[in-house]
């Protein structure tokens, strides 16, 4: 009997393989061995950005099943996505499970789900696997969620997720965002088979995980009191970036262009503006152009992470401004992907551009770095209100009468930022106070050090 193995498996979107894969690692340092499982789209992704490094890794052992889409869909279609998980990934689910603790002598003990993917835990419970979900985002948004049903009771949303008073904002309990009804998870997800597709998707996700003894979340007190004494069914294990552990298996989607550490290295400290929008975000041509020439105009330093699919249609390359290139020079450095958890640690860093998904949030905020907030869809808008309105280390940009981030604005918002040395005190104690609840007897790592003993129990 070799150590207890665990099968982790994350909902396939980028945001939700960083962290898990996160925790997987820090399981083997615990001396438990993983089964980590990807859909077979991600798996190849995986192996693709990583190579040998996948293959090295000797206690996270990757699988794959399929997630019910065609090899051409969109995967960024989270309606089409997330229909084809419901009506496939369940049935290769149970064949996996099957397979593994019937015909294998290293069976499973634990499965780990992503909350997203809650409906796992139920197919674990019938091969009478014990299970833990895992909450890749703020306890906030968790906490919303499980407040689905009342939000129909209460006549703020029908029984589709729409919102009744589509302006009045809402306000879950005190010490947390207000949330606008336009920015409901669903909502901002799509069309509006999109917005019931995920919204009935969510409700038997949480009704999955509502009797878990373990709902564990990538989130601290510090940073979430509000959220955590409203819901102390939710327990922060994390921010689990804030060990400051560098794995060579990140989990990511794209190669990770490592020379963008050394340009770092030449840069005075505190100079640089780190530039990333996760895995999500798309432009369109005329943003896209306002954004480089608003990093232009700042007259700073710039790293610019420019995902090849990140524009509409058009290749980014076609639409850098006329001249951009040259004029920037060395002052700027674009890449296709970023190692972002060494980049954020890197001290010349000086503040970071973000879409503010929750992983890129808590990665700032471990490394003390301010934000410029560029929300795109999703959770992204609370943890916008959370960095600019609760913790106040950031500020958000306004957008003109074209719904565009003019250049003018990027210029006026990185210089109100950098100019203001107490947004980079407010990171830097929010650092110190992050870090401290992962060490050792700090409140995130003694929950974690629970979850272990109950695991090898």
């Amino acid at each position: 009997m070799g150590n207890p193995r665990i099968l982790v498996i994350p909902y396939p979107a980028q945001g939700h393989v960083t962290p898990l894969m996160e925790l997987s690692h820090r399981l083997v340092d615990h001396g438990f061995s993983i089964t980590f499982v990807n859909t077979d789209f991600n798996h190849r992704r995986v192996r693709d950005a990583f190579g040998n490094e996948v293959e090295g890794e000797g206690s996270i052992h990757l699988v794959s099943i399929p997630d019910g889409m065609e090899p051409g869909e969109d995967r960024n279609h989270l309606g089409k996505l997330t229909d084809g998980i419901s009506k496939v990934m369940s049935s290769e689910f149970r064949k996996l499970l099957k397979k593994i603790n019937g015909f294998e002598d290293d069976k499973i003990s634990y499965v780990i789900a992503d909350v997203n993917m809650g409906w796992a835990l139920d197919i674990a419970a019938e091969f009478q696997i014990p299970g833990a979900a895992f909450w890749p985002a703020s306890a906030f948004l968790l906490a919303f969620l499980f407040s689905t049903n009342k939000l129909v009771d209460d006549q703020v949303t029908d029984e589709y997720g729409t919102p009744i008073n589509g302006e009045k904002m809402i306000e879950l309990c005190p010490n947390t965002p207000a949330m606008h009804p336009k920015n409901f998870l669903w909502i901002s997800l799509g069309d509006f088979t999109t917005q019931k597709i995920v919204f009935e998707y969510a409700k038997r996700n949480i009704k999955a995980i509502e009797n878990m003894e373990w709902l564990i979340c990538n989130t601290s007190f510090d940073l979430e009191p509000g959220a955590l004494n409203f819901f102390p069914q939710i327990l922060p294990i994390g921010p689990l970036s804030a060990t400051n552990q560098l794995e060579p298996l990140t989990g990511s989607f794209w190669p990770e262009d490592e020379t963008c550490l050394k340009w770092l290295d030449q840069q005075q400290q505190g100079s640089v503006i780190y530039v990333a929008f996760g895995s999500f975000t798309v432009f369109d041509p005329v943003q896209f152009q306002e954004l480089a020439l608003g990093l232009e105009l700042s007259n700073r330093p710039f790293l610019w992470v420019v995902r090849p699919d990140i524009t509409q249609g058009t290749e980014c390359e076609q639409l850098y401004p006329k001249g951009f290139k040259e004029r920037v020079g060395s002052r700027g450095k674009m890449v296709g992907w970023a190692p972002q958890r060494a980049v954020l640690a890197h001290p010349s860093i000086a503040c970071f551009i973000s879409h503010c998904g929750w992983n890129s949030t808590v990665e700032g905020l471990s490394n003390g770095v301010p934000f410029l907030c560029w929300p795109y869809f999703a959770d992204q808008f609370v943890d916008e209100s959370y960095i600019c309105e609760i913790w106040k280390i950031g500020l958000s940009f306004q957008r003109d009468e074209r719904k565009i981030i003019n250049r003018e604005e990027i210029k006026s918002k990185v210089e109100q930022l950098l100019n203001n040395k107490s947004f980079k005190e407010r990171a830097l104690k929010l650092k110190g106070l992050v870090t401290n609840s992962v060490k050792e007897n700090g409140t995130s790592n003694r929950i974690f050090n629970n979850f272990i003993e109950w695991m090898k129990c």
